[in-house]
């Protein structure tokens, strides 16, 4: 058991580092997801080919700074605790290897790591809140633990956010399309020593920004399938990209609130 956690989290490792920290703090305030989570605006996105359907005015490059002001924090979307990547979540150059070349924008998005030559990026990790925490003070130390597995067994996604110049953002969402096409029947991989393999990439439904795509990308641990997901959001000249595990093996949906919540402070 300990060795299929182990894998999922070095698909990830960037993201899973972040469960834990993001799960204590849930557990510790003792709160759940509020009634008010913010949901998908309806028609705000556009289809994958929604580039082709003309051309588009000139958009500004943001800056570092300005992706940070731009990128979420905590309290912006109420369904998810949020904390700032550090540089030690950092993918070392290198790191990330595939089998197939086509598809490494995928392994790339996997492990935070912004596809191209970004002018600036920024990574925020943020785990789903529970419905309900089951946390009583009063509860004993097996019932404390249990919940607290459970806790990191919450949905966790890592959003990247990174800044283009030229047509640098609008070249990097097409070559996540291209990849997903490319390696639909599945890829191999290595990240830090780790060797992975994907088995299969299927399209999902993703709305925001100037134009959107997702996926749901299957991948074997120890012989247990474990489904992810990755969402590309592209706004103006910023390329968002939301990749979400569970160390519970299974992510069911797509973190709707929280891609909307980003693309909204996108602007």
């Amino acid at each position: 058991m300990r060795r299929t956690v182990s894998r999922r989290a070095a698909v990830v490792r960037t993201v899973a580092a972040a469960a834990s920290v993001a799960s204590l703090t849930l557990l510790l305030g003792a709160c759940g997801a509020d009634k008010g989570a913010e949901s998908p605006a309806k028609g705000a996105g556009a289809s994958a080919g929604a580039s082709a359907k003309g051309e588009e005015p000139a958009a500004k490059t943001l800056t570092a700074a300005e992706l940070e002001k731009a990128a979420l924090a905590q309290g912006d979307v109420t369904t998810h605790q949020v904390v700032n990547g550090t540089k030690a979540d950092e993918v070392p150059p290198g790191a990330v290897k595939t089998d197939k070349p086509e598809c490494k924008p995928l392994l790339d998005a996997a492990s935070a790591v912004p596809v191209g030559k970004p002018a600036a990026k920024v990574l925020r990790k943020a785990v789903q809140k529970p419905e309900k925490m089951k946390v009583d003070p009063t509860a004993s130390a097996e019932d404390k633990a249990k919940a607290g597995l459970d806790a990191l067994s919450q949905p966790v996604t890592a959003d990247v956010l990174a800044s283009y110049d030229g047509k640098g953002a609008q070249e990097g969402y097409a070559a996540y399309a291209k990849a997903a096409e490319a390696c639909a029947g599945g890829f191999g991989g290595e990240q830090a020593g780790e060797k992975l393999a994907f088995t299969k990439v299927t399209p999902d439904a993703v709305t925001g920004g100037d134009e959107a795509q997702g996926w749901t990308i299957a991948m074997k641990a120890d012989g247990t399938e474990v489904l992810t997901k990755l969402a590309v959001v592209r706004k103006g000249n910023t390329l968002a990209t939301f990749y979400t595990i569970s160390l519970g093996g299974t992510v069911k949906e797509q973190p709707a609130s929280l891609i909307a919540a980003q693309v909204k402070k996108l602007g």
